[in-house]
């Protein structure tokens, strides 16, 4: 007697002996006998025609329209089986998807980490925060011979695995590059890798700025990117770090425009992706005004504080909600 026979006869055991004394542990032994015609792959409709044949020979005599009523209970469990083959399809392929975003975050961070220098002059801090599973918005500090250090900020229009991937290209391309280039030059180099080797449907945004400690001068190009802000600290004032430039990929021979400001001590730089200046409230969007003067709140802190503090106080405004990637770099002179 095969397995299948074998679950047929112990069912029928099962009904004839709860028919006989309606037993408690009767109905135990049934729960345990349904594991294993899930295991056979039996299907509903094939346990109620098993039933109702069980039933027919324990009780020859059983009225017709009880019969019949079998055949309502068969084809409603039919249409039950269908929807429920087709959800458990659903649940596997959503278990499957949510594995292969878990890879695609880890291979992210693994592929587009990076290190915050170390400087004597420079106070840096930073924080990015994906709205979703995966983050469209990157960062990355470069450190040169010489103790320059180029930071870079960019945000990808398009999110999931081709934009980490992209991101990756990008960044071991800025690694590629020779030292002292200018962020302008830097800019344009990264302008035709990705003209030539991302989907033209995929645009990037980036914010290339370079900071030499010996000057204390920052020079900076943008290729589309959300802009910045200077502050100036002798003057308690902020200033938009505004520059033009086209988004990376848009066209190959793009000239980007390059820019210098001058730091003192206690001065900022702060660079952003769009997620921070769109912060969403019930009245809408918060103006740029309002955004600096938060920062300002914190303004004696150490970079790393700042921004933890100005993420938190947005995170709230925005009702713990974020609608769009967020993520913050200030640059403080420390001396």
């Amino acid at each position: 007697m095969d397995s299948r026979s074998l679950l047929e006869q112990k069912y029928r055991e099962i009904i004839n002996n709860y028919l006989s004394d309606q037993n408690e542990q009767l109905l135990y032994q049934g729960q345990k006998l349904s594991r294993k015609l899930i295991e056979y792959s039996t299907t509903p409709e094939e346990i109620i025609n098993l039933h109702r044949s069980i039933l027919i020979e324990l009780e020859p005599n059983l009225s017709q329209s009880v019969l019949s009523s079998f055949d309502i209970l068969l084809e409603v469990m039919m249409g039950y089986g269908l929807a429920y083959r087709e959800h458990q399809s659903l649940r596997n392929q959503q278990q499957q998807l949510k594995t292969e975003i878990e890879i695609a975050r880890n291979m992210q961070k693994t592929l587009l980490g990076t290190k915050i220098p170390k400087m004597k002059s420079l106070d840096i801090g930073a924080i990015s925060v994906p709205a979703k599973h995966m983050s469209g918005d990157y960062y990355h500090f470069v450190e040169d011979e010489n103790g320059c250090m180029g930071v870079a900020i960019a945000d990808i229009i398009g999110k999931g695995i081709p934009a980490a991937l992209c991101m990756s290209m990008i960044k071991y391309a800025m690694d590629s590059l020779q030292e002292n280039v200018q962020p302008h030059a830097i800019l344009e180099s990264l302008n035709r890798v990705v003209e030539q080797n991302v989907d033209p449907n995929m645009f990037i945004s980036m914010f290339y700025g370079m900071y030499n400690p010996i000057d204390h001068q920052f020079l900076f190009s943008s290729a589309g990117h959300e802009p910045g802000f200077f502050y100036d600290s002798k003057h308690q004032q902020f200033t938009d770090l505004s520059a033009e430039g086209l988004l990376l990929g848009i066209e190959k021979k793009t000239k980007y425009k390059q820019y210098d400001i001058s730091l003192q001590k206690n001065d900022l730089v702060i660079l952003l992706s769009d997620g921070v200046t769109e912060c969403r409230t019930k009245e809408g969007f918060i103006e740029r005004k309002i955004l600096t003067e938060i920062i300002k709140k914190y303004i004696d802190l150490t970079a790393q504080e700042m921004v933890n503090h100005v993420y938190k106080e947005l995170e709230r405004i925005q009702a713990f909600q974020l609608r769009d990637d967020f993520t913050l770099i200030i640059l403080k002179r420390v001396n």
